[in-house]
């Protein structure tokens, strides 16, 4: 059994629309996260159990669940849309963990909702395991993120361009409110709704936060240590919209998200950013962008409206500072250094650049750092040598227990996260399950594991990933 606390369904009822999730053919348990259930107190026989697997795939609710789909707006590649909301997903209720931290359940896939304008609200395996593959390999990483409890077939076609597997996902979330959640009340000027929202966000993430500018201020540091850890990954999440930016800071939606391979910081993955406005290097830019929308809706709670206008404003001005201090220490750890200085981003911005005139592999430069294999990856290595000379000057002995921790041994790339899901189509897990123990063990040294660390050939790269919606 589940016992669910219901935090957000009890705010008033024009955030959310409640609803049920629609009811599939054929369940059957694809993958269930048992750490992640331990962590939140579930009962992991009854989760695996059948009765579980009704309520994973949406087919029977428990008792205190209470389905429903949170409303939010959102801007989309910088367009305005002032209703979205959740279109293939429901909130089924929140658990409170024996730690006393509260997490949301939903699923995600489980069909139509009032938000889901001409959409089906379904979700096929492919978007499924790519998001249950990558949130756990970005816990494993200790990146704040959203995280897959489970992955179910539900035994549905459901069609694309062509006709595909169903899948549900059951997404854990400290929450699910997002920016947009903020947007779609300032711009129907519901301040009432926007205070009640605040008082629920700042009990429920950020108690130590002073009112609405305490909660800015708050949401302000926490993007800036997600965004460097996208940024020392090589993570380019896709579709930074207002929408998929949670007011947790946790790292959410993980719909055309990808790794790089060869490292440019320019680099794009997803099929519809056709201009780069969420390049690997925009990011933290695009961070204060939304950033910025989410200060406008704080404002009409901040009292006097120049004066709020001037705190918000610097406020959001504060985010590079912190961003850059996050980020140094972020690179310096990847080069072994504990106590960065000033001068050392130099160092690592020098790496970058001369991996991007390369096409050196991001994640196998770095993780050869540690054991000297990173020359191997520059068909001219001798700027590397000159790089590599004037780091060991300055760091003589690095700390490579601080480096095993910042660089990953291996990554869900592209091309093995596509092949599993091709395997899967055709009924074979395994190569699902096998991804999943690497890149969940991603500093583990280990030789079953070394293809996982290979960089594709140049016949498996993927140059383009998409939503799945």
């Amino acid at each position: 059994m589940i016992r669910f606390d219901n935090s957000y369904a009890r705010l008033p009822g024009r955030m959310f629309a409640r609803g049920t999730p629609d009811t599939v053919p054929a369940p059957e348990l694809i993958a269930l996260n048992r750490p992640l259930a331990e962590r939140l107190g579930l009962d992991v026989d009854w989760l695996a159990g059948p009765e579980g697997l009704a309520m994973l795939s949406g087919n029977a609710m428990p008792p205190g669940a209470a389905p429903l789909a949170q409303a939010y707006a959102g801007h989309q590649f910088g367009g305005f849309v002032p209703q979205l909301g959740d279109g293939r997903a429901m909130l089924l209720g929140e658990v409170v963990a024996p730690d006393g931290a509260r997490f949301d359940v939903q699923l995600k896939g489980s069909g139509r909702t009032p938000f889901s304008r001409m959409g089906d609200g379904k979700a096929w395996l492919g978007p499924v395991l790519r998001e249950y593959l990558v949130s756990e390999f970005m816990a494993a990483m200790d990146v704040p993120t959203t995280r897959g409890l489970a992955a179910v077939a539900t035994g549905e076609t459901i069609y694309r361009e062509t006709p595909l597997p169903g899948a549900i996902l059951t997404r854990i979330a400290a929450s699910h409110i997002r920016v947009g959640t903020y947007q779609f009340f300032a711009v129907r000027g519901d301040t009432e709704a926007l205070r009640a929202l605040t008082d629920h966000v700042i009990a429920r993430h950020y108690p130590d936060a002073d009112g609405p500018l305490g909660l800015l201020n708050a949401v302000i540091a926490a993007q800036a240590r997600t965004i460097t850890h996208w940024m020392a990954l090589g993570f380019i999440h896709g579709v930074m919209n207002t929408d998929n930016m949670a007011i947790s800071g946790e790292t959410i939606d993980y719909g055309p998200c990808a790794f790089m391979d060869a490292f440019h910081p320019e680099t794009v993955f997803s099929s519809i950013d056709r201009n780069g406005r969420y390049a690997w290097i925009n990011q933290p830019q695009i961070a204060v962008w939304n950033l910025a929308q989410f200060a406008t809706c704080l404002i009409p709670l901040m009292g006097d409206q120049d004066a709020a206008i001037e705190a918000a404003t610097r406020a959001v001005h504060s985010f590079p500072a912190v961003y850059e201090a996050e980020w140094l220490a972020r690179f310096a750890a990847k080069l072994g250094i504990a106590t960065p200085v000033e001068a050392d981003r130099a160092s690592a911005e020098r790496l970058l650049v001369i991996m991007a005139e390369a096409g050196a592999d991001f994640t196998r430069t770095f993780a050869g750092l540690a054991d000297g294999t990173a020359r191997s990856e520059f068909a001219d290595p001798s700027r590397f040598d000159a790089f590599a000379a004037d780091w060991r000057a300055r760091v003589p002995a690095p700390d490579l227990a601080l480096m095993a921790r910042a660089n990953p041994r291996r990554i869900p790339r592209n091309h093995r996260i596509e092949a599993a899901i091709a395997a899967a189509r055709e009924g074979n897990l395994a190569p699902f399950h096998d991804l999943y123990a690497a890149v969940t063990r991603p500093r583990e040294d280990r030789p079953e594991w070394d293809d996982f660390a290979a960089a594709p050939a140049p016949a498996e790269r993927v140059r383009a990933t998409y939503c799945g919606t």
